[in-house]
């Protein structure tokens, strides 16, 4: 890790992250102190929430090394908040925390017990800064609730870690402090790994080639090959091959002969660029049909896709660790947690060659090629938000780049990824397009989380398999079918093998991705067929599990259901922010109120809306809880176990 970069626990052995002979000073030119109930109570979830085996990351700070004492340049919020906490748990801090030029801020620091113990006659109220003492007032709230374990809090705390980090000599702090506040850009754990990752390379070349594959693939807008950038395209060709298209190699060597030797200019922006004053991103943009215009919006962020990343890495090198009961890698995808998942697999990392602790150099070299390689699969087979010309509207994508024109002048432009065999139509391939963007979005839309997209890393890993070889065959034709799979084994698990005894009644419980799968079923046979009802269907966030028949009708204007309101026959998905009172409605009453909503939603609920009719003298809502709701269920079950392969 850089000199620059100190790793600090709250507390440990040695005291906490306070104890220092080093001053941290607020400068003025910063806000006063602001966190409120949601930061704070958040600071004691994620606190909470950290995991027995692994320290936990919880921000960075950024300071200047200004006449012996640290000008605390980014993150002053938080370290104020975990000196207040310290203090509201007794625990004794120097006093290395002040306000440059805020007397009441420095006075109201240095009183914390006697504002705790309620001491007024001690103290002089009018001298205390009132943002302070509410966040010591909402945190010693917190931390006298009923529930809250100090024993187990003061465990998880000592795992928590703070990078403190140093801006380089001569940085104009005022114009830093400008553009991180303006442009909230600021270095995070991603940034530490790759200073990290960059320490192992001996030779300066090298890091500085590490560097720009990595600056190119921490841009998750557009296409990666875009992000490098040289004279006549000559490192993208070498790398992209002469139609921009083609998979990254496998070989270090080749990219020191492609990247090395050019003149190369990275995405990534070190300090002394952002606080330039005509410092400007750049949009990465291309063409669809003709002249439209589009953008491409991913569905992960840089660090989830790091995380990603080092899933297929492990997967691909056979990676295991060294006590053969514990997991090399979490299952979550967490964050907060980058630094430890990469720290343990090159601490305690072994594959058939030896330790990774012993080819730091090596695993540096390796995990840099697979970033590029992995990111490129990424760009190309897995689903992305497309947005045309200016519209604010996106729509879900799978497609590839492609070059026209010739040298100097060739230019980027965007078609459908390639699912087909040799020889086949583009209208087959068009159609594979299609069910593989219909079940990825229902994937996507299932697992809204990013911690608990797991389907992007199954995809990933059969994409990066043995040199990529399902790319290179007709097996990328069964694409959607992988993607299938894993919805499949999560209905199986997580609905057919928890419901018992023929009844399916899991309420709102019931997995989204069960509702989204049929929904992806139903609109596969309808397409398959001659009627063509449902062409308009598309996956959106549809993230409430609402009964059609309600639990508690409303102002008991007709009758409540007891015993089978939970059935899955009666549940539908919606978007969350319809209007609340289709809860309590009648189901004729939702078909009536709600049709704009129902045309457009879930392919179940259209069902179930055209289903709710009166039969003879029955009213509809009678008729659908007796009878029209189980035939409903049967129908659905239906598709459900027979694509399941359920008995």
């Amino acid at each position: 890790m850089s000199k620059l970069v100190t790793e600090l626990h709250i507390i440990g052995e040695n005291g906490n992250m306070f104890d220092t002979d080093m001053e941290y000073i607020i400068p003025l030119y910063q806000r006063a102190y602001a966190w409120e109930d949601k930061q704070l109570t958040q600071l004691i979830e994620d606190i909470n929430d950290v995991a027995e085996d692994s320290n936990y990351y919880i921000g960075s700070l950024i300071v200047s090394k200004q006449f012996g004492r640290y000008e605390v340049v980014d993150g002053q919020q938080r370290l104020t908040s975990l000196y207040l906490l310290l203090n509201c748990l007794g625990i004794k801090t120097k006093p290395t925390l002040t306000f440059a030029c805020r007397e009441k801020s420095n006075y109201t620091l240095r009183n914390i017990e006697e504002l705790l113990l309620e001491n007024r006659s001690k103290i002089d109220m009018d001298r205390i800064e009132p943002g302070i003492q509410r966040g010591i007032r909402i945190l010693s709230h917190e931390l006298t609730k009923d529930h809250f374990d100090r024993e187990s809090f003061m465990e998880k705390l000592a795992k928590i870690i703070v990078y403190r980090i140093e801006v380089p000599e001569n940085t104009d702090l005022n114009r830093y402090y400008e553009i991180m506040n303006t442009r909230g850009e600021q270095l995070e754990q991603h940034d530490i790994l790759k200073a990290t990752l960059m320490s192992y390379l001996s030779d300066d070349s090298e890091k500085g080639l590490f560097a720009k594959i990595w600056d190119a693939c921490s841009d998750m807008t557009g296409y990666v090959q875009m992000h490098f950038i040289s004279k006549n395209n000559a490192v993208r060709e070498a790398i992209f091959g002469s139609e921009w298209n083609s998979m990254p190699p496998n070989s270090w060597q080749k990219y020191k002969k492609a990247i090395s030797g050019t003149t190369q200019e990275t995405t990534g922006h070190k300090i002394c660029d952002l606080i330039e004053k005509n410092f400007k991103v750049e949009d990465d943009e291309g063409y669809v049909d003709g002249d439209v215009r589009v953008r491409f919006e991913s569905v992960i962020e840089f660090p989830y896709f790091l995380l990603h990343t080092l899933k297929v890495y492990v997967s691909l090198y056979g990676v295991t660790h060294e006590i053969a009961t514990s997991k090399i890698v979490d299952e979550l995808l967490d964050d907060k947690k980058l630094l430890d998942a990469f720290n343990r697999v090159v601490s305690c990392g072994i594959t058939d060659t030896g330790r990774i602790a012993d080819s730091k150099e090596d695993f540096a070299r390796g995990f840099i090629i697979c970033l590029l390689r992995t990111r490129y699969l990424f760009d190309k087979y897995i689903i992305k938000r497309e947005y045309a010309n200016d519209s604010a509207d996106g729509e879900w994508s799978l497609k590839s780049l492609y070059v026209s024109g010739q040298q100097s002048k060739k230019k980027a432009y965007y078609g459908n990824s390639e699912f087909t065999r040799s020889g086949e139509w583009k209208r087959t391939n068009d159609w594979r397009t299609k069910t593989n963007i219909m079940m990825q979005s229902a994937l996507r839309v299932s697992y809204t989380s990013p911690k608990v997209m797991h389907w992007i890393t199954k995809l990933l890993i059969w994409l990066s398999e043995a040199d990529c070889k399902n790319i290179k065959n007709d097996a990328i034709t069964k694409f959607d079918k992988v993607a299938e799979n894993i919805a499949i084994d999560a209905v199986r698990e997580n609905f057919f093998q928890v419901c018992s005894n023929g009844v399916y009644a899991m309420g709102v419980n019931t997995p989204h991705i069960v509702f989204n799968y049929l929904d992806y079923l139903l609109w596969n046979d309808d397409r398959n067929g001659k009627k063509k009802k449902y062409s308009d269907f598309v996956f959106e966030f549809r993230n409430s599990v609402e009964h059609w028949y309600p639990q508690n009708p409303s102002e008991g204007t007709f009758e409540q259901w007891k015993d089978g309101v939970d059935q899955f026959g009666n549940l539908c998905i919606i978007q969350r922010n319809v209007n609340s009172k289709f809860s309590n409605m009648s189901p004729e009453a939702k078909k009536s109120t709600f049709k704009d909503m129902i045309v457009k939603g879930s392919i179940k609920l259209r069902i179930m809306s055209e289903l709710t009719e009166k039969n003879g003298d029955k009213p509809a809502s009678l008729y659908w809880k007796e009878r029209a709701y189980k035939a409903h269920e049967e129908e659905m079950l239906g598709h459900l176990k027979k694509a399941c392969n359920i008995e």
